[in-house]
């Protein structure tokens, strides 16, 4: 047999053999994972639930889903088990402030634009700005007539009613 004929059968060998090897590295990482829990950590199950770990035996954890609700899982039913900080903001909403000493970012853009207390917007107020036109006119200052567009076109299509009609 000549070796160029052998080539795809190697290649296909090989191939195989690393997806394999990589599928294996996966499941030894997540086995790993859940022997590493302990007492007190979070974790997600397979169907999405969090909850934390109250025991570990040899093949089935003991959850706390809550208050006076315990649940009791295979370890091959926890998908990940998270940090306390991912637990906490996930679970009970609380951010931890990693740049406690950040600047505070204001809850609107008035002091970001140097408009001060005025009402007048920033742009206004400087000298030499001209407002910038859209091409957004209200149509009575136009005086194009775009009501009356508005009115033909709702005399075209047939009135909605709220069920009640006499065709049966």
């Amino acid at each position: 047999m000549n070796t160029l004929t052998l080539l795809p059968f190697i290649v296909l060998i090989a191939a195989m053999f690393l997806m394999t090897r990589s599928a294996k590295k996966k499941q030894q990482q997540a086995a790993n994972m859940r022997n590493e829990m302990q007492p007190g950590s979070g974790v997600r199950t397979i169907g999405g639930m969090y909850a934390t770990v109250k025991e570990v035996s040899e093949d089935t954890v003991l959850l706390d889903a809550g208050p006076g609700v315990d649940l009791l899982f295979a370890k091959n039913a926890i998908g990940a088990v998270l940090t306390d900080d991912e637990y906490n903001r996930i679970v009970h909403g609380i951010e931890h402030d990693l740049k406690s000493d950040a600047d505070v970012v204001p809850d609107d853009a008035s002091s970001l634009t140097g408009a001060g207390e005025s009402d007048e917007p920033a742009a206004a107020s400087a000298p030499g700005d001209k407002a910038v036109d859209l091409g957004k006119k209200d149509a009575a200052e136009d005086g194009t007539g775009a009501p009356e567009v508005a009115e033909a076109k709702t005399d075209e299509e047939p009135k909605k009613t709220d069920g009640d009609s006499e065709a049966k």
